[in-house]
């Protein structure tokens, strides 16, 4: 394999499951030297044994995102350990499953401050070492990004915010440094799992399993838009049909909503 990240070093928020963990042993295979961040230091453990494991290098960090201080102090070790940082993926999220008129205002801040806040915090964190490296700056936002969807508003209006952010930093960030939005369609994930969900303890997953990308595939999509310093990237890559789809169908598109909506069993509550 073409080490394609050799002698780097990568940041990752959100890596002790799912697409953080992916993306980060993908960078490790690609050459790179990964900090895995997360709350759940057991789990990034896993992770930091899995890369060594495959002879990569990591170092697994305790981090809050919604702690400003602890992100900062996350990135500086990791920096510290491998010396700078060439990649910062602000990948760290959550999701509450459910209608708007259920939720209330400290569930919308709630995510706010993970999906949105913590990648501002991880990105003044990380921006003094990828002014040195002219690095990349990758953002995890989410196809709900660009589509608005049923029982997510809060997670939809935080992915429709990074896109406005990522968009801006394109044009701001020193010249050097590469902004990169990628937005997954359905990846394998715990993210549906780890929060308050409408759809009850008992539920089954409501989408159907072969529409849902592994994650070890998704992140080779996700690393290849960060080498080739892509602004904008949708993992798997078919589902730029829907969004194409959403853009210049609307009506059509609502439609089809409100009949999958329809057909779905009530949520439990």
């Amino acid at each position: 394999m073409a080490q394609r990240f050799k002698n780097q070093t990568a940041f990752v928020t959100g890596a002790s499951s799912g697409i953080g963990a992916a993306l980060a042993c993908a960078l490790a295979r690609e050459g790179a030297s990964v900090g895995l961040a997360a709350r759940r230091l057991d789990k990034l453990e896993e992770v930091r044994r899995r890369i060594e494991d495959a002879g990569g290098r990591a170092l697994a960090v305790a981090c809050d995102v919604t702690d400003a201080e602890s992100i900062k102090r996350a990135v500086d070790l990791v920096a510290e350990t491998f010396g700078g940082i060439d990649i910062a993926v602000a990948n760290a999220g959550i999701v509450i499953t459910e209608d708007f008129e259920y939720l209330d205002t400290a569930d919308f801040r709630r995510m706010f401050d993970t999906n949105f806040f913590g990648v501002i915090d991880t990105i003044y964190a990380a921006l003094p070492y990828l002014k040195k490296s002219h690095g990349r700056l990758g953002i995890i936002s989410s196809i709900m990004g660009q589509i608005a969807a049923p029982m997510d508003t809060a997670y939809c209006a935080t992915k429709f915010a990074l896109g406005g952010l990522a968009g801006s930093l394109y044009y701001e960030l020193p010249k050097g440094i590469s902004v990169t939005v990628i937005l997954p369609l359905l990846v394998e994930s715990e993210i549906c799992h780890s929060d308050r969900s409408a759809l009850g303890p008992d539920s089954k997953e409501r989408t159907p399993t072969f529409l849902v990308t592994p994650a070890d595939r998704a992140a080779r999509g996700m690393v290849r838009a960060l080498y080739k310093r892509r602004f904008e990237a949708v993992v798997p890559a078919y589902g730029g049909l829907i969004a194409f789809s959403s853009r210049h169908f609307p009506f059509l598109f609502r439609q089809l909503v409100m009949a999958w909506r329809r057909l779905q069993p009530p949520p439990g509550r």
